[in-house]
């Protein structure tokens, strides 16, 4: 039999999901099958509206071998197994002659554990061994969340958190999940045969797409202990998030209260010397946390390194007591030495790794006013990891709609480890990056507005002047806009401001679920939405209801943030120019993921307004620009108000 070619199949999948080709999907699905036969890595930019899921979905399952697809975000993720990849697999199948099986694997947390739902929490000793289910009011909240948990423990088939709708908190959820080192594992749990999380690794071991996310991506390549199942071809959605989800896994952070909950757990299981010399060192750590001020500690300070050392020795000691000892008058022994280990571990992992302290880390003090001082450890960089661990064995297709930046897939590519495209270097390996566009028409849909005649930002205060722009900018609008801030206070000062002035109801992150609010939003044209950075990447409103999209600042990291100025130093250091390469891809990076919110059809029309002039005035403006959807540019605040108000009287004639 003839093996069906990919422009047919492609077809299929296509006219499957009602949806139209476009050449840019077709040339991705070509460097995507390419890529998969040479063995070979690719970097794809693919517009918002390419239809990039299927273009890298038909080619993997087209391959035959198994493929791992990992993205950033949950709803894509879900978007991939409850409609892309039914749909695609049914289309292809009177062509392939078979259907690929495809499954989603997340980490353990994710999952309800039956045994902690059935034998309770080991719980601190203040609190008494009790069952949280008789201890938690049926009346309160979390009383309510754990009855219902207990009776979708019954009916659910996955065990998977975000199959529970509505969902619950995470203080719920707690009670009822473990982390990979809190659970027995199989073979030791009674519950081990109807374990969700073990059922979802074995439907992943017998699938030929397994849907993950980048954070188990990262446990996989850092812990060593492959949780992925063995496969030949790695996709990437949602590349641009990598670098910082990695980040994020490969933190580690320690408190006083973290502390101490790892003493109460392991005190009793060890003998009264070891655990004293526990809670000695605990205290210490929290005296010098009380004092601890917020910012990064190139060196580690004399008492802190102490307190620190003691903490060290007295958690490896617990370690070796726990394993050694067993006492059969704790009630469910296992699994409260387990969580034990996992507490005192965490406090012992996270103390030699400053106390060592690696050149490549990056160490420092947050403080937080409700929880008080964090002390926090992250990699200066997470280029070196990937280059090793994500490229070797297998073919990696990283794509996105933002990667080029300031032009080109530098940027992204060496912060994955990669040397420039087309450039051989001894231990990188070699990549081919493709631009596929977009289907829309950037330059006739769209106008980039830069409000040059505003006053620079400056780091603290209210900015009157833009304010005022801002109102009128959302009043020649007739609303339908979504206003994207740099820090949360500047969204709830603008959205406290201009309540007072417009008619337009405001909507603001935070006093509703995300969902919620992006439902309303849509709903209403005259409706504004306010949020930060974390909104940019949630908002899919196609249609009249976005029209307007303003920033007020470009997003630059704040310079006290330690790991960014650590690594803006860094590559100063290594001559280069830290600025461009940390500060200025970073906020290129956010800049495009928002401008990326206002065209999301191809009828959609509208305004991107940066309320910052710096955009035009300043050097590395250009470098932004060229980031950004390629729309029709002005600084022109007339002709700024005068599109709005033609697009809103547009939208008005059609009843929309």
């Amino acid at each position: 039999m003839t093996k069906p070619s990919l422009p047919d199949l492609l077809h299929a999948a296509v006219s499957a999901v009602g949806g139209t080709e476009r050449p840019g999907q077709v040339a991705m699905a070509e460097a995507v099958a390419e890529a998969i036969d040479d063995n070979s890595h690719r970097l794809i930019q693919a517009g918002t509206g390419t239809g990039k899921s299927l273009g890298y979905l038909v080619p993997a399952l087209a391959h035959g071998e198994r493929v791992v697809v990992a993205t950033a975000t949950l709803a894509l993720q879900r978007q991939l197994v409850e409609r892309d990849l039914p749909r695609t697999v049914e289309a292809l199948h009177p062509q392939l002659r078979r259907r690929p099986q495809f499954a989603m694997l997340k980490g353990r947390s994710n999952y309800l554990c039956l045994h902690r739902l059935h034998e309770g929490a080991p719980q601190d000793e203040e609190e008494g061994l009790f069952d949280q289910f008789e201890a938690a009011t049926p009346t309160s909240k979390l009383g309510k969340d754990l009855l219902r948990l207990r009776d979708w423990a019954d009916e659910t088939e996955t065990g998977d958190r975000d199959d529970l709708t509505p969902g619950v908190s995470d203080k719920a959820w707690s009670q009822i999940s473990v982390s990979s080192r809190e659970c027995l594992g199989a073979t030791k749990c009674a519950y081990g045969a109807e374990c969700f999380a073990e059922a979802a690794r074995e439907r992943a071991k017998l699938a030929d797409v397994v849907v993950t996310n980048h954070a188990l991506l990262a446990i996989d390549a850092i812990e060593g202990a492959p949780v992925l199942p063995q496969h030949e071809v790695l996709i990437v959605d949602e590349a641009h998030e990598l670098v910082s989800r990695v980040t994020g896994v490969a933190t580690g952070e320690l408190t006083p209260g973290q502390v101490n909950r790892a003493v109460k757990r392991a005190a009793k299981l060890v003998d009264e010397k070891t655990a004293d010399s526990l809670q000695t060192a605990s205290e210490s750590f929290e005296r010098v946390m009380e004092l601890a001020l917020p910012g990064r500690l190139e060196e580690i300070p004399e008492d802190l390194g102490y307190a620190l050392m003691a903490l060290r020795d007295a958690a490896r000691n617990v370690i070796s007591a726990i394993g050694a000892t067993r006492d059969k008058s704790v009630h469910d022994e296992d699994a409260v030495r387990k969580q034990a280990l996992a507490a005192v571990e965490n406090v012992h992992g996270v103390t030699e790794r400053i106390t060592n302290g690696s050149e490549y880390d990056v160490v420092w003090f947050e403080r937080h006013d409700r929880f008080g001082a964090t002390l926090r450890v992250a990699p200066l960089s997470v280029s070196g990891l990937l280059r090793e661990k994500l490229f070797e064995d297998r073919s990696v297709v990283l794509t996105s709609a933002t990667l080029k930046l300031g032009g080109d897939f530098n940027g992204v590519a060496a912060s994955m480890g990669l040397s420039p495209e087309g450039v051989e270097a001894e231990d990188a390996p070699l990549w081919k990056g493709l631009d596929v566009g977009s289907p829309f028409d950037y330059p006739k849909q769209g106008i980039l507005y830069v409000a040059k005649h505003l006053a620079t930002p400056g780091r603290e205060g209210t900015r009157g002047d833009m304010m005022d722009e801002l109102a009128e900018l959302i009043e020649s609008a007739g609303g339908r806009t979504l206003g994207l801030f740099s820090s949360m206070r500047g969204a709830k000062a603008a959205a406290e401001e201009l309540r007072g002035r417009l008619d337009n109801p405001i909507l603001l992150q935070g006093e509703e679920t995300l969902g919620e609010l992006i439902k309303a939003f849509a709903a209403d044209p005259k409706t504004c939405l306010f949020g930060t950075l974390s909104l940019w990447q949630g908002v899919d409103v196609p249609g009249p209801s976005c029209q307007l999209v303003v920033m007020d600042r470009i997003p630059f990291p704040r310079p006290d943030d330690p790991l960014m100025s650590a690594r803006q130093k860094s590559v100063e250091e290594h001559g280069g120019n830290g600025f461009m390469a940390v500060a200025a891809t970073h906020a290129a990076l956010l800049m495009a993921q928002g401008a990326g919110r206002l065209v999301r059809a191809t009828g959609d029309r509208g305004v991107v307004a940066v309320l910052d002039p710096r955009l035009a005035t300043a050097r590395y403006g250009s470098f932004l620009r060229a980031t950004l959807p390629d729309f029709w540019y002005t600084t022109d605040r007339n002709q700024a108000r005068r599109s709005l108000a033609a697009i809103d009287a547009a939208a008005q004639a059609d009843g929309k």
